[in-house]
């Protein structure tokens, strides 16, 4: 029997899973569409495709480092017990090994990295049905180096932090604490030559409105108010910039003066799980009254 691709979809329609499983079904079954609805449901397939609308705004971000290989890593679930078990804190370290180990160029090469003999994707549809939460690899950073990679986690992953130290000499302890620093302090830029010229100018527009709007300031000529923004301006690299950060252990200290000549950090990232993600909002008693009259 033919399959067309009007079957396929209809009956994706009916289930809510995937074309292409939808499409293998309709072939296993002979186009019967009972049959091939059957199927899908003993595959878990239409299981696992409904989740698919629900929002994963919980989660955790995970760190692996291999050698000169690190990997920062956020799965996204359902909710904030789920994401504590030791079931989907195991399914961060797994995925987050096969990134070090394959490194995959972006999220569509990792749902095609293999795992367990079957693909990212597939093992990730096999988890949710086993957790019964929708999971969802949302963003993945891969570090290579000839120097050394620190990570740092916070608060079982509600925080993560892989730093790069390129060229690295010595000071692994400190280049923990500069980690760590990163988390606590969350820094925009290593230095002050990494702010790009229209941001610095964006802040100097907005703290000369701000000393305008001053009653204080209000008889100053604009050129002398434009020296005191000059001389404000290095708050925002005191704020924004890692290197002149103080540090969070011994605030008189620079991270600067703190790691002197035992490395340079070349590369950062921090992420806090679920940031700009939606979270869902939902009444618990509403839901439970609902699910009762069904």
């Amino acid at each position: 029997m033919e399959i067309t691709a009007k079957d396929v979809a209809n009956l994706r329609n009916m289930t809510g899973a995937g074309m292409m499983d939808c499409k293998k079904a309709l072939v296993d079954s002979n186009g019967d569409v009972d049959k091939a609805i059957e199927l899908l449901r003993e595959r878990g397939v239409a299981k696992a495709a409904k989740k698919e609308s629900r929002i994963a705004a919980e989660g955790a971000v995970g760190a692996y480092v291999d050698g000169n290989v690190g990997v920062l890593l956020e799965i996204n679930c359902e909710s904030d017990f789920v994401s504590k078990g030791d079931k989907f804190q195991g399914i961060v370290s797994s995925i987050a090994k096969v990134i070090a180990e394959q490194k995959p160029a972006d999220l569509e090469a990792l749902n095609a990295c293999k795992i367990n003999g079957i693909t990212v994707k597939e093992f990730i549809a096999e988890q949710t049905l086993v957790i019964g939460e929708k999971l969802s690899i949302r963003r993945f950073e891969l570090y290579q180096t000839s120097g050394k990679i620190e990570t740092y986690i916070h608060m079982g992953g509600k925080v993560g932090v892989m730093v790069e130290a390129n060229p690295y000499a010595s000071g692994e302890e400190l280049l923990h604490d500069v980690a760590l620093q990163i988390a606590a302090a969350k820094p925009s830029y290593i230095s002050k030559n990494d702010v790009p010229a229209d941001v610095i100018e964006k802040e100097k527009n907005i703290l000369l409105v701000q000393m305008q709007n001053d009653e204080k300031n209000a008889n100053k000529p604009k050129e002398i108010l434009a020296k005191i923004v000059d001389g404000k301006i290095g708050k925002f690299y005191t704020e924004n910039c890692l290197m002149n950060q103080p540090f969070v252990k011994d605030d008189s200290m620079t991270i600067e003066k703190l790691i002197a000549n035992k490395f340079t950090v070349a590369k950062f990232v921090r992420w806090e799980m679920g940031e700009g993600l939606e979270k869902r909002q939902d009444d618990f008693v509403a839901e439970v009254a609902a699910q009762s009259k069904m």
